[in-house]
């Protein structure tokens, strides 16, 4: 049998539960039935287990096997089971595995001293896990869970590669490695303490005024830790990192609560920890982001929750190029059926005909002012099948400006002004999402949007695309940010209303999900003929979202003004000269591209004033 399938099968320990079914999957599996061990169901485990060594991926235990008047037989009633068959000559790669029938990882990201290493998936692909292994605070026991191999087995394991005098280096001369974990807003339970003791405690090399500078931690710096915003405890634990002395540095999602002047001082930080002997690598959704920071890159493809793979390491432009395409030509493998791109059309310029068929909305010039902080709205008007992306530091005044137009917050009264916002039928979802509701997807979108929910062209334009079929059975409260993320877009749009207000869309996703979750977005508003204020960070999705621009001045916190929605290319141009870097477009896949500072194309398009370079 040397030609046959390798294949895994995943059990899904939250989801099985044999307690409370037949066991439909033991009944219906027919190596079972020929008197084989091929699955049992052992009160002791709790859980099902699959043997894949006698599984033929028949795949019975998983399937519908019929659909009588609407009603799926499954034969897994709770979705438990996967059984997924692997490319060829994939098991001879096995890096990880953390028991039976759980997630494995093949393959390794190869860290070289002295430069950036990137690396790019979707969620639930194990690059979480790579990091762990690469950090030695994860032994890898190369798929054999029961018998796990020691070090001298491993390092044999990886003769003749980099990764050798990488282990070989952690263990004899005892690298020191940091990791910036993901999940920032956990780092309160664990450390105590005001912003500036916990610097001055970790302050290995001098350096806590120079990043606190960088870092914009300067006004936090006596505020207790477990006070601090998302964006401030994401600098906060970025600044910890960089602030010690180490030989391996990581960083999980580095640029998450930030906005796009904080993404970049972040990525200058991280890049100034590279030494000749030092290893830095990062993992990064937004790409543009992980375009300006890295190197070299490694994509990771595989089924999130089931297996990963690690590609070889690939030049930053490559690298990203070959994880939109979804294709890897090194291995002659597609692992996504269709390549993703940014073609942006440019809006046309208005027409006679285009002034008929669009209907126009103004609102007129209002000011807010709340504590210490004022914002200035310059009047703007706006059509309907058009979306308005806001661009702005953290702290400019978007959210407010959004919940004005909500009809949330009202303007402050001028006199002599008529500063009446029209009444819009809004639907609106927030930039912080707290799940409170007790019961499942399904009966929260049911409460919610019903109607919306059940129409097909919702399901097909939105449901569908968002994977929110997969969600409908699980409790509210126990979704991931991601998910959360999707059911809350999900439940924004299928509010009926005019105007839509999404405040940041891309939070908590990956960088497949993003791209999606903006076709999404795109699609809907445009089929249904009504408008979109879109807060966004993500350069990406805010260049391929946006119709109109409107770009926050000021001093942030402090006096701020929303200028007039303008052309996407003049107010990028506009916000981009304001920060300093300039963009360009990658010929393959028209994804925007930054610039690396003071570079010969940095330069002649400054020179040239056009920091937005929309052709190629």
């Amino acid at each position: 049998m040397a030609d046959r399938l390798t294949r895994i099968a995943i059990v899904s320990s939250d989801r099985c539960k044999p307690k409370k079914c037949r066991q439909e999957c033991k009944k219906s599996c027919p190596v079972v039935k020929t008197g084989k061990l091929c699955i049992e169901v052992n009160p002791a485990s709790k859980i099902a287990f699959i043997s894949e060594e006698l599984c033929i991926g028949c795949g019975i235990c998983v399937k519908v096997l019929g659909l009588k008047s609407g009603s799926s037989l499954l034969k897994c009633p709770f979705e438990a089971i996967q059984i997924i068959n692997l490319p060829k000559d994939l098991d001879k790669d096995t890096t990880h595995r953390y028991g039976p029938n759980t997630f494995k990882l093949h393959r390794l990201p190869v860290p070289r001293p002295g430069q950036v290493l990137g690396l790019v998936g979707t969620n639930g692909i194990g690059k979480s896990t790579a990091l762990k292994v690469l950090a030695g605070k994860l032994k890898p026991n190369l798929g054999r869970f029961n018998n796990p191999p020691d070090w001298q087995e491993i390092l044999t394991y990886f003769r003749g590669s980099e990764l050798q005098n990488y282990f070989t280096r952690i263990l004899e001369d005892n690298l020191k490695a940091l990791i910036k974990p993901q999940y920032v807003d956990h780092i309160p339970k664990a450390v105590q303490g005001n912003v500036g003791q916990v610097l001055d405690q970790k302050d290995e090399r001098g350096l806590k005024g120079t990043l606190c500078d960088d870092l914009e931690l300067n006004q936090v710096i006596d505020r207790n830790v477990g006070d601090l915003s998302g964006g401030e405890l994401q600098r906060f634990a970025i600044a910890v990192v960089a602030i010690q002395n180490a030989e391996i540095y990581m960083f999980d999602e580095p640029s998450s609560y930030l906005d796009v002047k904080q993404r970049l001082k972040a990525a200058q930080v991280v890049r100034s920890l590279l030494r000749p002997d030092s290893y830095v690598i990062v993992v990064e959704h937004d790409l543009s982001v992980l375009d300006y920071l890295s190197d070299f890159i490694c994509c990771l493809y595989g089924k999130p929750g089931a297996y990963g793979v690690v590609t070889l390491p690939f030049s930053v432009r490559e690298g990203i190029n070959i994880f939109l395409a979804g294709f890897v030509p090194t291995e002659n493998l597609r692992f996504r059926d269709e390549s993703l791109t940014f073609k942006v059309a440019e809006t046309p310029q208005e027409s006679a005909e285009e002034v008929q068929t669009y209907a126009r909305y103004k609102y007129p010039t209002m000011s807010k002012t709340q504590g210490d902080f004022k914002l200035s709205v310059m009047e703007g008007e706006f059509t309907d099948s058009q979306i308005i992306v806001m661009l702005g530091e953290n702290g400019t005044g978007k959210t407010t400006f959004i919940r004005m137009l909500a009809g949330l917050l009202k303007p402050d009264v001028v006199e002599g002004s008529e500063s009446e916002i029209p009444e819009f039928n809004v639907s609106y979802k927030p930039q912080k999402i707290s799940p409170k509701f007790e019961h499942s997807v399904r009966l929260l979108l049911h409460q919610k949007i019903r109607d919306s929910y059940m129409h097909p062209q919702f399901v097909s334009d939105v449901m569908k695309p968002l994977q929110i079929e997969q969600l409908m059975d699980q409790e509210v409260k126990n979704l991931s940010g991601g998910e959360l993320q999707r059911v809350a877009l999900c439940l924004c749009l299928g509010k009926p209303a005019d105007i839509y207000l999404i405040d940041e869309p891309s939070a908590y996703l990956d960088s497949e999900q993003r791209i999606v979750a903006s076709k999404v977005i795109k699609r809907f508003i445009l089929h249904a003929k009504k408008t979109a204020f879109v807060v966004e960070h993500d350069f990406i999705m805010a260049t391929y979202l946006a119709d109109k621009v409107i770009v926050y001045e000021g001093k942030p916190s402090i006096d701020c003004t929303a200028n007039t929605p303008q052309s996407l290319v003049s107010g990028m141009n506009r916000f981009l000269s304001h920060l300093d870097i300039t963009f360009r477009r990658d010929p393959t896949n028209y994804r925007p591209r930054i610039n690396k500072l003071e570079s010969l194309k940095d330069r002649e398009q400054k020179a040239a004033g056009s920091y937005y370079y929309l052709d190629d």
